[in-house]
């Protein structure tokens, strides 16, 4: 099984989200409903960066690294040169 290290980004809050799953698209769906916590009160939130692990230890060392980043620039930076 594949894992995902993802950020997201959403332009009615203007702030990006980084995470980690197995399985993008259904994360993608619940990140998107009205829900409590940090992506749920607003619905566009949008895949802006991926990158894929061949386990779930090493996505979740690359979340918390990118996110311990706590740099927006940084973050833009990252995704800049992926595309």
């Amino acid at each position: 099984m594949n894992y995902i290290v993802y950020i997201l980004f959403s332009e009615s809050k203007n702030k990006f989200y980084i995470g980690f799953t197995s399985n993008l698209e259904e994360r993608l769906i619940r990140h998107n409903q009205k829900s409590k916590g940090f992506t749920g009160n607003v619905s566009d939130w949008k895949v802006v960066y991926t990158e894929k692990y061949e386990t779930k230890e090493l996505a979740h060392q690359r979340e918390l690294q990118i996110k311990s980043w706590k740099s927006r620039i940084k973050i833009q930076e990252l995704i800049k040169s992926k595309s």
